[in-house]
């Protein structure tokens, strides 16, 4: 099967299935954003790899302006006649998309129609609602409701004409039916992050050593994404709470961006916070591992459809977690299941964290054992070649193109199933 995976964010996991496709014998292209600021997966072919896969970036020919609705817009336009440009290049059985902007799968939309080219929805948030909440902060009460009502449109159609959706979790399944789509075409496979690539490792490592991290404090760490979906002042309420309560601890945040630029302002001067850039992927096992306890966060408003997938990295490399996130959200399930500790994104969450840890650190191996279930449960959930085999089956399935829109939903749900998304 000739296979293009396109993840606009060129996350970890992604890349890892692309690699799993391309070891049972599939011609795999990977295909992701140059221009998206994030941590990203091992996103260059080696000599380990398969002679099936390739990987490329693409970069649209203007920059790409985050938060700013018409230049973010004007780009995703040009990402997408960049995109389809390399596909016109060569034939592929089926496209998977994943974590595409709202606009520029838009237009692939129709491109993919044109060409009659079998496309799988890879859905990992209901972006509708995040340009909704934008618009919102932004336009008045008339107009707001007016681009709601838009950019859902374009998000219902994308998941009721794709040729197969996987969802990431069972809520997009109330989403598709609220908005009368038919769930014949739609399977649940939950995030996961890659066991081989993230691995629990030594405090003391050669990262830690060239950043100059101190021994003595408790090491908190937040690394991914800092965005619209997080309030990183709450990481200081966090340190600030367990320094009250007589632990030496120290902030270390790994991440690029406004949120970042935010939090450096509001820590200026301080010397028990350092927020260092992106990491390149192949060192981010010992990224993690210097730490001794990680953080993730959640707002309210991103909490039905949104899961930090940086809980799942923070699994896999075996280390406590402290998530401030709405409770329920999937990820307080599985934070909850490893050991770690779940309050609401407020400052008195973030003072409630404080006293779980403090009082979980007065034992030695307290947090060591915490990390210890916390791979194990990754272990047990986040098994590539389970989860490759179940997208197989979606990928053949699409490239048959037999739908009957007509019969029962087939939906495949993995075992442990949880929704979310790549916060």
């Amino acid at each position: 099967m000739r296979v293009h995976i396109h993840d606009f964010s060129g996350h970890p996991f992604q890349a890892q299935l692309s690699r799993n496709l391309a070891s049972r014998g599939h011609d795999v292209l990977h295909q992701y954003s140059s221009q998206y600021v994030t941590g990203h997966g091992r996103l260059n072919v080696t000599a380990d790899d398969p002679d099936t896969l390739r990987i490329q970036s693409l970069t649209a020919t203007v920059p790409m302006v985050k938060y700013h609705p018409l230049l973010r817009t004007r780009f995703e336009m040009a990402y997408a006649g960049v995109w389809a440009r390399s596909l016109e290049q060569e034939e592929f059985d089926v496209v998977v998309a994943c974590n595409v902007p709202l606009f520029a799968l838009m237009r692939m939309r129709r491109y993919f129609a044109k060409r009659q080219q079998p496309w799988v929805l890879w859905h990992q948030d209901v972006y509708s609602m995040g340009v909704g909440a934008e618009a919102t902060r932004r336009l008045p009460k008339p107009a707001a409701a007016a681009v709601r009502r838009q950019v859902e449109r374009i998000e219902r159609a994308q998941v009721a004409s794709a040729t197969s959706v996987v969802a990431i979790g069972e809520p997009f399944l109330e989403q598709y039916i609220r908005w009368g789509v038919p769930l014949d075409h739609v399977h649940v496979i939950p995030n996961w992050a890659p066991l081989d690539e993230l691995v629990p490792g030594r405090r003391d490592n050669d990262w830690g050593r060239r950043q100059g991290l101190p021994d003595a404090p408790i090491r908190l760490m937040y690394a991914g994404t800092l965005g619209r979906k997080h309030n990183p002042l709450l990481l200081l309420e966090l340190l600030d709470g367990v320094r009250e309560k007589g632990i030496d601890a120290m902030l270390i945040v790994v991440s690029e961006g406004v949120g970042a630029d935010d939090l450096a302002e509001a820590a200026r001067g301080r010397s028990d916070v350092r927020i260092l850039g992106y990491q390149p992927a192949e060192v981010l096992s010992d990224v993690l591992a210097s730490a001794d306890v990680m953080i993730a966060l959640l707002e309210p408003d991103a909490a039905q459809f949104s899961v930090p997938s940086k809980v799942l990295s923070y699994l896999s490399a075996g280390r406590p977690i402290i998530a401030l996130v709405p409770g329920g959200n999937p990820s307080a399930s599985d934070v909850r299941a490893a050991g770690g500790f779940v309050a609401d994104p407020t400052p008195l969450g973030a003072q409630e964290a404080a006293c779980w840890l403090a009082a979980t650190a007065q034992s030695p191996d307290g947090l060591v054992a915490i990390g210890k279930q916390a791979r194990n449960l990754a272990t047990d959930r986040f098994n590539i070649d389970r989860i490759g085999s179940e997208f197989e089956l979606v990928l053949t399935e699409a490239t048959s193109q037999n739908h009957d829109r007509g019969r029962a939903p087939l939906i495949a749900v993995a075992p442990g199933g949880r929704g979310g998304m790549s916060a």
